[in-house]
């Protein structure tokens, strides 16, 4: 399987449960390293951009206040099949349907607070990442020991 990377975003109902760690130490269990993290409170003008493929979706303007509501955190995933990896480990979007152990299934309240987003696919997830991290704020995770 092919080195790959994802997008994920710790939506604000996530960042308010004070769960950031739980959520990252379960990427990296599984193998999904992050190579570029911050923490943002996106604008209204940011989450429209970021979310400009729904908005002609019944849904749009819940989305966007509900990603403003709070900080998030931004977050570039390294791994094998990240993005199918990182999308087993959310869950499906509304959590009611998604399965035991996942994330939104143990932490998210509801379809619209569902604490996670990752990138749907390898070519979403290049435009994604590059639409909150410059190519020269994603460093890849190759540690080397000092001697």
């Amino acid at each position: 399987m092919a080195v790959e990377r994802t997008l994920s975003i710790i939506k604000p109902d996530g960042v308010e449960k004070a769960i950031v760690g739980r959520i990252i130490s379960r990427f990296e269990t599984a193998g999904l390293k992050p190579v570029a993290l911050r923490m943002t409170h996106l604008s209204v003008r940011e989450a429209e951009g970021f979310y400009a493929v729904h908005r002609a979706r019944p849904f749009f303007a819940d989305l966007v206040r509900s990603m403003t509501l709070g900080p998030v955190v931004l977050m570039v995933l390294e791994g094998e099949g990240a993005v199918a990896r990182n999308r087993e480990i959310m869950g499906a979007t509304d959590p009611k349907k998604a399965a035991e152990g996942t994330i939104r299934k143990e932490f998210a309240t509801d379809i619209e607070k569902n604490t996670v987003h990752g990138s749907d696919s390898v070519e979403n997830a290049r435009i994604e990442i590059s639409y909150f991290f410059p190519e020269s704020a994603v460093h890849p995770y190759e540690w080397k020991r000092r001697s």
